[in-house]
């Protein structure tokens, strides 16, 4: 993630500076479209690392709740047994 926004920040210093030269010729045509790519990659990995986080969460849940089952069935045993 921080890559690309290291390579967005770039892009931008490099569109200023084409555009205070009043070169204005490289950016016209092509900085739009990597703009667009650029973003468009971080939306994709921004709503995966999104999903791979609510599965996670999940995940940790239901860890978290198999141990307390455990736990509860441990303490249903000794009860049983005394």
């Amino acid at each position: 993630m921080f890559v690309w926004c290291a390579v967005l920040f770039l892009l931008g210093v490099l569109a200023f500076v084409d555009s205070v030269f009043n070169m204005g010729e490289i950016f016209r045509r092509v900085n739009s479209v990597l703009f667009m790519l650029i973003s468009l990659a971080l939306l994709v990995r921004t709503t995966t690392k999104i999903r791979a986080q609510k599965k996670e969460n999940y995940e940790k849940r239901i860890f978290n709740l198999e141990k307390q089952v455990k736990i509860l069935q441990e303490g249903n045993k000794k009860l049983a047994e005394f």
